[in-house]
């Protein structure tokens, strides 16, 4: 482009409209392979050197991160019918996911489908499944008793809790080793998207070894969740008066369109929620169990709010969650620290203007919650575990959308309800029976910036029962 032409482009800017810095290399912040290497040390330096908004370039693809809450609460409530999901994030997990809801970029099918699913993750319907969240974590904790004193695997641990948990609110079935399988495939894939987001070459359809093993992991997730689908397209439907969410879908039907959804599509929502129950149960409860151990002071008090709500009974039901503020705290603020799902995308479907600056049309929008969480303006000495952050009043004092476990706006997880549920009672079920101690030889576990974040090595903890 000729130096005139520039000059015009910036020209047919409205008043005040200012471009997005973009991260140079002149700038001592590194470029593509300091992205690849340590994506989240690399976008905090953006940040420090630009602030709350700048572009990078990763293999040439423009990227735009956004990390204040008035940009996200316009990119994601305001305005957001302008941004979908065609977004190179979601490009590279679109292969695991296809068109389920986590990243369908159609947004005529996202509205379909969000509008059959979404009576069925209500507060109230969530209540039809607490008691699964429960009997599961207590037979957990039954299959603990014999192990105390010895150092567990928390994240393998709470990972076949959460498969339990899902398996039996979606398909009344329990699972076995192929629950195991599940895990494996899902933990395969995470690692190779994460390094493909962070370095997308080779493309993920050139068979190489690295794509075939995605691939192969695809199918094994893909077969798990068949095998349950098939069977109940085969008669096998459970009794009970309580449906399970197989079910609910299978009989779900579009207010508009009258039909339901095709089985196809059936299964892309299905394998949806296998992952996305999976993934944020076990992370953000290893992660907790992490922050407790660390931090006694925080379980005593825990330990005593559960106690005091409990009484004489061992496991939580679903009216106890109102009593149960503290616990909640304790996983808002481990959902601060370490989100799963750590960042997202959108995509400018036209052009608009962010904060004062110019986001032409295509433009990638990358929002990191780890960095948002902890923006030094919103969140004093961030790295801490308070959960007095959560506090009713706490929570008063600061911009709703600094913080976005979830997301925001219309499209945020359809399973919030569901995972909040799950999160605080199987969290009261542990705490009334054991505590989780930190080896008498432990390293800091960091965080591995995955698709989603992941405890690098996981989460190992000492087991020891409450007196």
């Amino acid at each position: 482009m000729s130096s005139h032409s520039t000059v015009s482009a910036l020209d047919d800017r409205p008043p005040g409209v200012r471009e997005v810095p973009t991260i140079r290399r002149r700038d001592g912040i590194g470029g593509v392979l300091a992205f690849r290497d340590d994506q989240l040390g690399f976008l905090g330096a953006g940040i420090d050197r630009y602030g709350d908004i700048f572009r990078f370039r990763p293999l040439g693809i423009p990227i735009v991160l956004v990390n204040h809450p008035d940009h996200i609460r316009h990119i994601l409530v305001e305005n957001g019918e302008n941004y979908d999901k065609d977004a190179v994030l979601f490009r590279v997990v679109r292969p695991v996911l296809r068109q389920g809801l986590i990243a369908n970029a159609d947004m005529e099918l996202w509205r379909r489908q969000r509008r059959m699913m979404a009576p069925h993750f209500t507060p109230r319907a969530v209540t039809n499944f607490a008691r699964n969240m429960t009997d599961e974590a207590e037979q957990m904790l039954r299959r603990w008793q014999p192990r105390e004193g010895e150092i567990l695997d928390v994240t393998d641990e709470i990972g076949q809790l959460a498969l339990r948990i899902v398996n039996r609110s979606l398909f009344s079935a329990e699972v076995g080793a192929s629950a195991q399988a599940f895990e494996q495939a899902f933990g395969a894939a995470n690692t190779i998207l994460g390094a493909f987001f962070r370095f997308p070459f080779p493309p993920l359809n050139v068979p190489t070894r690295r794509n075939r093993k995605l691939h192969r992991a695809i199918d094994q997730m893909d077969t798990f969740v068949s095998t349950f689908v098939r069977a109940r397209l085969a008669g096998d439907t459970p009794p009970g008066e309580n449906p399970d969410l197989l079910t609910l879908l299978l009989h779900s039907v579009d207010e508009e369109d009258g039909k339901g959804m095709d089985l196809e599509q059936l299964h892309h929502e299905v394998l949806n929620i296998c992952i996305g129950a999976y993934e944020t149960t076990t992370n953000t409860l290893s992660w907790a169990f992490y922050l407790l151990a660390r931090h006694p002071e925080v379980a005593e008090r825990l330990q005593e709010e559960v106690d005091t709500v409990l009484g004489d009974r061992t496991v939580p039901d679903f009216e106890d969650m109102a009593r149960l503020p503290y616990t909640r705290m304790v996983i808002d603020e481990t959902l601060r620290i370490y989100s799963p799902a750590y960042q997202f995308m959108r995509r400018a479907r036209v052009e608009d203007t962010v904060g004062g600056y110019r986001i032409p049309a295509g433009t990638n929008l990358l929002i990191n919650s780890y960095l948002l969480h902890r923006h030094p303006d919103f969140w004093p000495d961030p790295e801490r575990f308070v959960p007095e952050r959560f506090t009713p009043e706490a929570i008063a004092d600061r911009p709703k959308h600094v913080y976005a476990p979830f997301g925001a706006g219309h499209r945020i997880c359809v399973g919030k309800h569901f995972a909040l549920t799950e999160l605080v009672l199987v969290l009261a079920t542990v705490a009334r029976r054991y505590r989780l101690a930190l080896p008498d030889a432990t390293t800091e576990v960091v965080p591995e910036a995955l698709i989603t974040l992941h405890p690098k090595g996981g989460i190992h903890l000492r087991l020891e029962e409450r007196r």
